[in-house]
C-alpha cells in the first residue's frame, strides 16, 4: 500500500509515457466480495491465489483482517480462509508457509492447515507493508512509514536496513543477490554489502513491484495506475485513478500468465494478460 505520493515525480513519469505496443487485456474480475483487498500472491505449488483483506482501518488492531483463497479462474474458493489478523498487507511464500505483514508484526501461516503457526513482533515498526522471500527462506518486510526494512533470518526478526536513500520503501522483490525496493524509484540493495543502486528512476510512488514473463518490471501506483518498464523507459498500461479504483499490491503469476491486481476500496481482484 502506498499512502505517500510525490506529485512532482508523478508529473515526471507522466512525461515519459509514450506510445507502446504492450497493453493489458482483462481476463476476469471477481465480485465485490473482498473487504479492502490490499495484496495478492500466487502460490504456484498449490495453484491458488491468496488475498489479504484489511477489513477495517489500515493501521488499527481490530482483529478483523483475514486471508482469502481465490482460483486462477477468478472464483473465490474460501473468503475467510485464515482469520484473526488486524490489517494484513504484503505476503510471501516459502515452502508450505505463507508470511504476512500485519502493522507491526509478521505472521506465519501453515498453508496446508490454514492456521497461524508463529508471529514475530517488530519493535518500533509503524506500518509494515510488503514482503518478499529469498530462495534460501530469508524473509524481508518494508516499513513504509518509518523508512526501514526488517528481515527474518534463522527464525529471528531484526532491523536489516535503515538508510536515508530510501525514505519510504514499499514494494519488495528478492532477485538473486539483490533486494529490489520500490519507492519513488526502483532500487537494488546488495544482500551482502547493502550498497544501494538505482535501477529505474522516476517511479512516482511504487506499490506492487514484479517482473512479467519477459523480465520487464511491472508496478502499480496505489491510486489506480499500472506501469511497465522497457529499455529503461516507463510506460503506463492502465489508469483508473479518475474512477477511484485503486491498483494495490499486485502480483504476476507465471504459470497462468496473469497479472493479478487487488482494487482495495473497490473490493475486487482483476486479472490481466500483458499482450504484446
Amino acid at each position: 500500500m502506498k499512502l505517500k505520493f510525490t506529485f512532482f515525480l508523478i508529473l515526471l513519469i507522466a512525461g515519459t509515457i509514450n506510445s507502446f505496443s504492450q497493453k493489458l487485456v482483462q481476463k476476469w474480475e471477481t465480485k465485490r466480495d473482498f473487504l479492502k483487498p490490499e495484496s495478492v500472491i500466487y502460490d504456484e505449488a498449490n495453484d491458488i491465489i491468496y488475498v489479504a483483506n484489511i477489513n477495517g482501518v489500515n493501521d488499527e488492531k481490530d482483529g478483523n483482517g483475514f486471508i482469502s483463497k481465490l482460483t486462477t479462474a477468478g472464483k473465490i474458493k474460501k473468503l475467510n480462509w485464515v482469520k484473526g489478523l488486524d490489517a494484513p498487507k504484503g505476503m510471501g511464500i516459502f515452502g508450505d508457509k505463507l508470511y504476512v505483514s500485519d502493522i507491526d508484526k509478521v505472521v506465519e501461516i501453515d498453508i496446508q492447515k490454514g492456521v497461524i503457526t508463529k508471529s514475530w513482533d517488530a519493535p518500533g515498526a509503524i506500518f509494515l507493508n510488503d514482503i518478499t522471500v529469498r530462495i534460501n527462506g530469508e524473509v524481508y518486510v518494508s516499513d513504509s512509514h518509518d523508512g526501514k526494512i526488517y528481515s527474518i533470518i534463522n527464525r529471528e526478526l531484526s532491523l536489516w536496513l535503515d538508510n536515508d536513500k530510501i525514505e519510504s520503501p514499499n514494494g519488495l522483490m528478492a532477485e538473486g543477490g539483490k533486494l529490489l525496493v520500490g519507492e519513488n524509484s526502483i532500487y537494488a540493495v546488495d544482500f551482502e554489502t547493502k550498497n544501494i543502486e538505482v535501477l529505474v528512476e522516476e517511479g512516482g510512488g511504487i506499490d506492487g513491484l514484479e517482473r512479467d514473463s519477459k523480465g520487464r518490471f511491472v508496478f502499480s501506483h496505489w491510486a489506480g495506475r499500472i506501469f511497465i518498464v522497457k529499455d529503461g523507459k516507463t510506460f503506463k498500461l492502465w489508469d483508473t485513478s479518475n474512477e477511484n479504483i485503486n491498483t494495490a499490491d499486485l502480483d504476476y503469476a507465471f504459470k497462468p500468465g496473469l497479472l493479478l491486481v487487488p482494487t482495495f476500496s473497490d473490493n475486487r481482484v482483476i486479472a490481466f494478460k500483458v499482450v504484446d
